[in-house]
């Protein structure tokens, strides 16, 4: 039975999912029946509405009768029929009738979850299926309650307590509270459980939980093998993630966005306008008569709804409920979690906002995007003297790979009237980890937009590696030691940060090695073999020591055999080639390097990261040059371009075989447990930045 009416009546022990629907209580509060003048009154108009929304949803009505064998009164449910020709009609359940024949008809009890009303009956026509009443003028209402309350059906319930557990079903929900009706284990009693303390509530339909939450107990029946128990959140508010020094902006949008979901317990459609937004989360406001969320409360299946147009899905979790007097309720979601091609729309709409410039994975014209990686000395003298032979498999990879390729690349640009100003790109290079792409800027007038989008990248990394689906365990980053722009901003944490198992910094020799030689034999008692996981031993204890990073941990070799396998398909799905391949270079048996092949499109990455080898020595004096030089000939039959890049770790060894060597590049990589950290460290480093500049400004022309 709904509580407001066990509760108003005072029925005791309450009517729940798991009793027949048709058996009768005992009532015993005859007070409020005497005398209904002394309530609030509903109209007749509005009491028809509510009637036929009844009859409408198939609900059923509360019957209050006196029953003429036992001299008592009872309530039983009935159907209610369509109001029409000033009357209102009632059918009997067929279970029922039997309880319900020559018994006298007293009043009806109708409530919509939020309040119980008293419907007076004058009795027009009594058959044993069914009575029909005149239409009163006026019905009665006899309490209200603080939130809406809804009867659930199919959810299991779980309470937890300091070892005791109980399971069993969700009966009713609302706003403020929910009842339960649970069993403890098997080896359990009730007797553990402690009313005065709080207990974990956990909540699932289908298998999958759509509240948790810590509770107290209001109120719970005395039986000793399934009891009633009424609970209420022990607090407003929850944390489901470390407190962060930057809040990441909320935005007030024009047009009002508005959320949409079925309620995961009462299954009925809701529809919210979003009062502000971020890219973790938002906030609503409700009234009382709307409120039918807690905090604790998981959507699985949410949509955001912009402009009329434009939708975005995720799973949220209520966080907190606030009261405000004037504007009600206010309610803050966070989101758990949403691919990358949902996350993408949901930045767009705030950064943009933020800043009309900054466009998040939007369209754009790569004529522009050439044009701006040029100018901005991105793709310089050397650099191009390597791609110019492939420039038009080049111009064919990124034309694709800027039309819609979510789950493998991401992008943001500053733009004016079309024009690029500022990149930043991300491209999945491993499995579980992302990879910098491109990031670079060029002067807009007095606009610093190489710190605009650095800070943009930031507000765009801060929710996306929380999110699960996205798969970002690890960031990674390819840059010079010389170039001070990123060597302060990723090297700098890194530093600063000083513990390589969050952030490592490792240091590889680059150089262009010619595909076109012939392939070398290698000596005798050398091997080139696939590399197994009984190989990872050896090649761990020289990281370890080394570096002790994280290089090994996006790798995953010797871990995870369908790694690879994972990058093809995904990448084939759009239409691009990912592969990734590792080899073990021995001496009898002994490991001496590790070679891992990349393979990808032309220009996926421009300096080839992606498409080349990285070759990680182990053992620097026992590995000829000559040795290694004829290893990676027999894999370069792996490739058809003219030269492959080498990358080759430690960054020493090249230099000790006299072996010239083209530049030294910086391999930044982050572990996402770090992100916040390094959020925080990113935009004090920006904001001191900008000051810098603002007083050196200062300086120069106000000759201060």
């Amino acid at each position: 039975m709904d509580q407001d009416v066990q509760k108003i009546f005072k029925l005791g022990k309450g009517f729940t999912q798991h009793d027949e629907i048709f058996t009768p209580w005992p009532f015993h509060n005859q007070d409020l029946v005497r005398n209904p003048d002394s309530s609030k009154t509903i109209k007749q108009k509005k009491l028809i509405n509510m009637w036929n929304r009844h009859h409408f949803t198939e609900g059923m009505v509360y019957v209050h009768l006196h029953h003429p064998q036992y001299k008592e009164d009872i309530l039983v449910r009935a159907y209610p029929e369509p109001c029409s020709n000033g009357s209102m009609a009632c059918r009997w359940p067929e279970e029922s009738r039997r309880i319900t024949e020559n018994a006298n008809i007293l009043n009806i009890i109708l409530t919509d979850g939020l309040s119980v009303f008293l419907i007076p009956t004058r009795l027009r026509e009594v058959q044993r299926d069914h009575f029909t009443i005149y239409l009163p003028d006026k019905g009665y209402i006899l309490g209200q309650r603080r939130a809406r309350r809804f009867l659930c059906r199919g959810i299991s319930a779980e309470v937890v307590q300091n070892g005791f557990r109980a399971w069993g079903l969700l009966n009713d929900f609302s706003a403020l509270a929910i009842a339960v009706k649970v069993s403890p284990e098997v080896t359990g009693s009730f007797r553990w459980f402690n009313a005065e303390c709080p207990s974990t509530v956990h909540l699932y339909r289908d298998g999958q939980m759509i509240f948790s939450a810590s509770c107290h107990c209001i109120r719970q029946t005395a039986d000793h093998e399934v009891r009633d128990i009424v609970l209420a959140p022990a607090t407003t508010q929850m944390s489901r993630f470390p407190k962060k020094k930057w809040r990441d902006p909320r935005v007030q949008i024009k047009p009002v966005p508005n959320i949409t979901f079925d309620h995961p317990a009462t299954k009925k459609k809701i529809q919210l306008d979003i009062h502000d937004l971020s890219t973790s989360g938002f906030a609503v406001h409700v009234s009382t008569a709307e409120d039918v969320l807690m905090a604790g409360m998981i959507i699985p299946d949410l949509t955001m709804n912009y402009a009329g147009a434009l939708k975005i899905r995720c799973k949220a979790q209520v966080l907190y409920r606030h009261v405000d007097k004037k504007k009600g309720i206010r309610y803050g979601f966070v989101i758990l979690d949403m691919d990358v091609a949902n996350y993408d729309r949901l930045s767009h709409i705030v950064m943009n906002f933020i800043d009309p410039g900054a466009h998040v994975a939007d369209e754009v014209d790569v004529d522009q995007l050439w044009e701006f990686l040029f100018e901005s000395g991105f793709i310089y003298p050397q650099k191009y003297d390597l791609v110019q032979a492939y420039r038009e498999p080049l111009k064919e990879t990124y034309r694709r790979l800027y039309r819609d390729n979510p789950e493998i690349f991401t992008q943001i640009t500053y733009q004016r009237n079309g024009r690029i100003y500022g990149h930043a790109s991300m491209v999945r290079s491993y499995k579980r980890t992302w990879m910098v792409h491109h990031l670079a800027a060029r002067p807009l007038k007095n606009k610093r937009t190489g710190l605009q989008v650095l800070k943009q990248v930031m507000l765009y990394f801060n929710g996306l590696y929380r999110l699960p689906a996205v798969e970002m365990d690890y960031m990674m980053f390819y840059f010079r030691p010389e170039n001070r722009f990123p060597d302060h901003f990723f090297g700098g944490f890194s530093r600063h940060f000083n513990n390589p198992r969050a952030c490592s910094l490792d240091l590889f020799s680059y150089l262009n090695y010619p595909t076109s030689d012939v392939r070398q034999p290698l000596p005798e008692g050398w091997s080139l073999e696939p590399f197994i996981s009984s190989d990872i031993g050896e090649l761990d204890r020289f990281y370890r020591n080394a570096s002790g990073g994280l290089l090994l941990d996006v790798l995953r070799l010797g871990k995870d055999r369908k790694h690879g396998e994972y990058l093809s398909q995904l990448y084939a799905r759009h239409g691009f080639k990912r592969n990734c391949q590792s080899f073990s270079l021995k001496e009898n048996g002994l490991l001496k390097a590790t070679l891992i092949a990349n393979q990808s499109d032309l220009g996926l990455s421009l300096s080839d990261f992606l498409n080349g080898i990285k070759i990680l020595v182990n053992d620097t004096d026992g590995l000829p040059w000559e040795t290694l030089s004829a290893a990676i000939s027999q894999l370069a039959g792996l490739y058809t371009i003219d030269k492959i890049s080498l990358l080759v770790y430690p960054s020493s060894y090249l230099e000790t075989k006299g072996v010239p060597f083209e530049k030294l590049y910086n391999l930044w990589i982050i572990d996402g447990h770090h992100a916040r950290e390094y959020s925080e460290y990113m935009m004090k480093n920006a904001k001191l930045r900008l000051s810098f500049i603002f007083r050196a400004l200062m300086k120069k022309y106000l000759k201060i």
